[in-house]
């Protein structure tokens, strides 16, 4: 397949998936699709050589798993998160001003809020409704079409507004949503849009899980189009390029996908990596595939390798001081390892040495980020994963900027270049 394709795949994913469990959804089908079968957590499994499973947590994490024909000894395991940060929709959202209906929202994440003015708005997520018989039902939700906009102050009612200004979350970023409209109006909308997408006319809504996106859709820039634009970059690129790799696999060896909701508020779920998810799966996975109890599980995790894949920041042309000399990431340099000393990554150098060769081995090129002394590091799933399983782990990421914005940018070759290396790495016959 070509990079083209590769990146139309991509854009495709980008545009279906506004939320985590939209995200999730659209693994599923295409794992479907490639032959994977969906696991009930409720229900007992039976799992055989060669089979390809997945199960969901929350419909907002996944874990897809392919086993070995032969015997079950280490696992090739790539994590990556379906969260992004962004504006939530409170429960009782609805908020009049001015004369116009506005919607009551909270920040999810480490939101980079000035970009979120003035753009074109959609809703998107889940929402939970009862049936005239009493049954209840989750339904996904997404309206495309802009039915929001935070605008922002004019410059002659804020001279100094290009000087630097604190933005308060709470009385600054409610989305204009209708004019003269009042909460009876809200639930109104929610329900004709639940029809239209469902064919559902008679149901009670319940409760929601919504957040707002960005309406401009994912794009390739750039004049030689090398660079990409998009919301949710972090974390969905890890997520397909995960996806691709395990659904490129050979097969012969045992290989896993897991992307965990809640990476962006700490992880702290039952379906975060901080969470029991992944744990639950893999000791399901060995009791039946190795059996031998709590010692055959340790020495699975021991002989397996985890790679945790989230973006990396790229050097800014603007900023570059924000840059440690030495380690700044350039847009399709190829994936960086990311390093820190205290740990905010898993990253040891035995690991960093397996990734570096497995690069060498798929033909692409290497990078390496270490945030400067002087600043902050944030963090991934990889510190909290390696810590709940003590399974061997690194941190890798395809490099982008503008982090955490409504909209991010990332380099179109990185992406097949991540893509290639996780492949290689589902195929590797020796992990140490």
């Amino acid at each position: 397949m070509s990079r083209d394709d590769l990146i139309e795949r991509l854009l495709d994913f980008l545009r279906r998936s506004p939320t985590p469990w939209h995200a999730v959804a659209n693994m599923a089908s295409r794992l479907e699709a490639a032959g994977f079968r969906r696991l009930d957590e409720r229900e007992p499994w039976q799992l055989v050589p060669g089979e390809r499973v997945y199960v969901t947590r929350n419909d907002s994490s996944i874990v897809a798993l392919q086993l070995p024909e032969g015997e079950l000894s280490a696992l090739r395991m790539i994590g990556a998160h379906t969260d992004s940060p962004g504006l939530r929709l409170k429960p009782n959202a609805a908020q009049s001003s001015a004369g116009w209906l506005q919607l009551g929202v909270e920040t999810y994440g480490g939101v980079l809020l000035a970009p979120w003015y003035d753009r074109d708005l959609g809703l998107a997520g889940r929402v939970h409704v009862r049936h005239p018989d009493g049954r209840l039902e989750g339904l996904l939700l997404n309206v495309e079409r802009a039915v929001a906009i935070i605008p922002s102050l004019a410059i002659h009612l804020d001279r100094d507004v290009n000087q630097g200004r604190a933005i308060n979350a709470q009385t600054q970023m409610a989305p204009v949503f209708l004019q003269g409209g009042d909460s009876a109006d809200l639930d109104r909308l929610l329900k004709e849009w639940i029809a239209e997408q469902h064919g559902l006319e008679h149901v009670e809504l319940l409760d929601f899980e919504l957040g707002f996106h960005d309406m401009q859709p994912p794009a390739r820039i750039g004049v030689a189009g090398e660079l990409i634009a998009s919301a949710r970059l972090d974390n969905l690129l890890s997520c397909f390029a995960g996806l691709e790799a395990l659904l490129a696999a050979d097969g012969r060896q045992g290989a896993l996908l897991v992307a965990n909701d809640h990476e962006e508020v700490g992880s702290a779920s039952a379906c975060g990596a901080q969470g029991p998810f992944l744990g639950d799966v893999l000791r399901r996975v060995a009791e039946q595939r190795i059996g031998g109890g709590e010692e055959a599980f340790v020495r699975l995790i021991q002989a397996s390798r985890m790679i945790s894949c989230d973006n990396a920041h790229a050097l800014h042309p603007n900023f570059t001081d924000r840059h440690d000399d030495a380690h700044g990431p350039a847009l399709n340099g190829g994936p960086v390892i990311k390093v820190n000393a205290n740990q905010r990554y898993a990253t040891n150098s035995a690991t960093a040495a397996m990734f570096r060769d497995l690069c060498r081995e798929a033909g692409v090129p290497v990078q390496t980020f270490v945030t400067r002394a002087d600043m902050g590091c944030g963090s991934t799933i990889g510190p909290i994963t390696a810590t709940e399983l003590g399974v061997p782990t690194l941190d890798v990421g395809a490099p982008q900027w503008a982090m955490h914005s409504i909209r991010e940018t990332a380099g179109a070759r990185d992406v097949e270049s991540l893509a290639r290396v996780l492949t290689a790495f589902c195929d590797r016959a020796e992990l140490a």
